[in-house]
């Protein structure tokens, strides 16, 4: 059955994803999707409702899930994880995996109806099952990066809309084979890099582009650090009832079970994730892409620099602990990712004073006057767009067929700038890239680092 509505852009044929069109499996059951009635949505009938299915329900979960519940003409019919429920995500008390998603969202739309009772949303524990569904419309990838990739592409093979949460890719190859695959079967995809939906963030990026602080001359990132962890000697753990440890590695290399290799802490192995550079960096890198309206394009230097602390030998953890690059763009503009307190934001100097964002006032921009920061940005100059809101900017995308505020050639850009970054700490040397190509120029050893292989059975 094809997406209710919209049908333009809907691959031709059949797109149903059954058992036998991959190579791996893993069970869960399938059940004819229980409709919410027509009284919870108002206006929006169950014609004009778009399924949506999440993912992965893990610790980003606690906002997407309820982000997308609140939007009225969404309905979330289903939710996948390879973790039946657990605790030991972000914090202790968190209580997540596929069965607590399914019961948040029956409890909601529970309370929505006159029985104050409804058991519609399945749960599943692998997400080719979810994408076998005709009747989802979109689905929320909120898995951890390794699997963004796969999971992306298998979803607009099937015909669904993506919200793929940030970082887009684990590797600059991957990213690459989204685009295509975004194009190639003409879905929307949003990279779930929500400070473009920040009306602060905006302001901060429109006073750059109006020139409010001069001529650009610097831009920097900041970053968290990665915390302690587990060193040296850690021992192997026994794999939890209800996690299938297996699928979770996917098409990542084998390794023995640690509780901090998966759930929350996964970003930092280099098997799964890049550190924080691909985390909160993720965030900062892509307000700086913004900010200097580089979103087709990016830097053609990078290079590491002092007071990078990588963790000691034997440590579970792999990426940096403290990150430290610099990146130069063709004209001349200076680009610093580094640790620094307090934690995240962004800062821009230039020939005439700075603006920045950061954790520590979230509310307004910081400037170098009250002159930069009280400016007026004028009819006749730049106005970026608008989007109050990261989920409701999908949607609206999904129904329209437009790009959304974070399409995916921005996201995929975005995460090209945390990899080569990533790759420059690495080989501790300075790289020249090259950002029409996608490769570094004569160098072979770091080329070999823009993909990675994938475990058998899994390949895009």
């Amino acid at each position: 059955m094809p997406n209710r509505f919209d049908k333009k852009n809907k691959p031709v044929g059949n797109c149903r994803l059954t058992r036998r069109q991959f190579v791996a499996t893993a069970g869960a059951v399938v059940v004819a999707p229980t409709i919410v009635p027509s009284s919870v949505f108002g206006e929006n009938a169950p014609s004009n409702r778009i399924n949506v299915a999440l993912i992965g329900c893990g610790n980003q979960s606690r906002v997407d899930l309820p982000s997308m519940l609140r939007q009225p003409d969404a309905q979330v019919v289903a939710v996948c994880d390879v973790n039946r429920g657990s605790n030991g995500y972000a914090r202790p008390e968190h209580f997540l995996g596929r069965e607590p998603a399914q019961k948040k969202v029956n409890e909601y739309y529970a309370e929505k109806t006159r029985s104050g009772t409804y058991n519609g949303c399945d749960a599943y524990s692998d997400f080719r099952d979810v994408l076998a569904r005709d009747d989802v419309d979109a689905v929320m990838i909120v898995l951890t990066d390794h699997w963004h990739a796969l999971a992306t592409i298998k979803a607009c093979e099937a015909g669904k809309d993506v919200y793929c949460q940030k970082p887009m890719s684990l590797t600059i190859h991957d990213g690459q084979q989204m685009i295509k695959a975004v194009r190639q079967h003409g879905r929307v995809l949003q990279t779930g890099s929500q400070y473009r939906s920040n009306a602060v963030v905006r302001r901060m990026c429109e006073l750059v582009r109006n020139g409010r602080i001069g001529e650009v001359k610097r831009a920097v990132a900041i970053i968290n650090d990665s915390g302690a962890g587990p060193g040296p000697g850690w021992k192997e753990m026994p794999v939890p009832d209800g996690f299938d440890y297996n699928t979770w590695l996917g098409p990542a290399p084998d390794a023995p079970y640690h509780i901090d290799r998966c759930l929350y802490r996964f970003r930092f192995l280099l098997d799964y994730s890049g550190g924080q550079v691909t985390n909160t960096g993720a965030h900062a890198i892509d307000i700086v892409q913004w900010a200097l309206g580089t979103d087709g394009t990016g830097p053609v230097e990078f290079e590491h620099q002092e007071g990078i602390v990588w963790p000691p030998a034997g440590h579970l953890y792999t990426t940096a602990m403290k990150s430290h690059f610099r990146a130069r763009y063709v004209n001349g503009v200076e680009f610093v990712c580094r640790t620094q307190d307090p934690g995240f934001g962004a800062r821009f100097e230039g020939t005439e004073g700075w603006v920045q964002y950061t954790i520590k006032n979230m509310k307004e921009v910081e400037a170098s006057s009250d002159a930069i920061k009280n400016s007026v940005i004028g009819p006749d100059e730049i106005h970026l767009p608008v989007s109050g809101d990261h989920y409701r900017n999908f949607l609206d995308s999904v129904k329209s067929r437009k790009d959304p505020i974070e399409p995916v050639e921005v996201g995929h850009r975005t995460a090209t700038i945390c990899h080569a970054g990533n790759i420059a700490m690495r080989l501790k040397r300075k790289l020249q890239w090259d950002p029409e190509k996608e490769i570094f120029v004569n160098d072979d050893e770091a080329n070999q680092m823009l993909r990675r292989p994938y475990r058998e059975p899994w390949q895009i």
